[in-house]
């Protein structure tokens, strides 16, 4: 992908439930919660913003209103009635996204405003309608993740299951709009079509050179909080 094409529009996975991080969001959507009080969301936007997105959509379901109301219609948002799960979400809002490829960023993971620039050496990857490019963290400097990694990423910079350096998906990816041409209607995970593009040796990655916050309960958020204080 040339550099100079203009920046890919920003797809924001915002209609989860936020179950783990109750009872804040017993009356916030988790997109919403803030962190050292700036929302979630606002974050990852902001992470996007800082590299020259400028169009963004977003899905939204738990607590729908309250999200559509935080952007005053300065965001498309696709409201939806049933849970979509990640793929199924994506795939519904594929009409609001212009550009192909195009970024997903799940809201509740973020990494420090300046401290890097990853979407570009993401968009420099992406050399193929059936690649996809995965951001990803390493464990050493990731705070509220559980498990000790998700892939290992190979010397040449493809995702592997066993083969190189662990790392962690840290939430974004930057993937085409014909991936979902034979995905099922109704739900299902991205996890499908990520499976798919390591089977086909199409999954790449880059790794994020910043400190990374997963906020996915209450000692994710608190851990954020203190590191972002320091």
């Amino acid at each position: 992908m040339s550099a100079d094409a203009r920046f890919p529009d920003v797809m924001l996975l915002a209609a989860g439930l936020g179950t783990r991080l109750k009872p804040l969001t017993d009356t916030l959507p988790k997109p919403l919660v803030p962190v050292g009080g700036v929302p979630l969301i606002e974050r990852i936007m902001a992470n996007a913003r800082a590299e020259g997105a400028k169009r963004f959509a977003a899905n939204a379901h738990y607590r729908a209103d309250q999200l559509l109301a935080h952007f005053g219609g300065l965001l498309k948002v696709n409201r939806e009635e049933v849970l979509l799960d990640t793929g199924g979400g994506i795939k519904a809002a594929l009409p609001m996204l212009a550009s192909d490829p195009f970024f997903v960023m799940n809201t509740d993971a973020f990494w420090p405003a300046g401290s890097d620039a990853p979407l570009a050496r993401m968009r420099a990857r992406f050399e193929d309608p059936a690649d996809i490019v995965l951001l990803c963290a390493q464990p050493a400097r990731a705070s509220g993740f559980a498990r000790s990694h998700d892939f290992c990423l190979d010397p040449m910079g493809r995702v592997t299951r066993d083969y190189g350096a662990p790392v962690i998906y840290a939430g974004v990816a930057l993937m085409g709009k014909s991936l979902f041409a034979d995905t099922p209607d109704g739900p299902f995970s991205l996890n499908l079509l990520f499976e798919a593009a390591l089977e086909d040796e199409r999954l790449k990655g880059v790794v994020l050179d910043a400190p990374w916050f997963h906020v996915g309960d209450a000692e994710g958020l608190a851990a954020a909080e203190r590191a972002l204080i320091r």
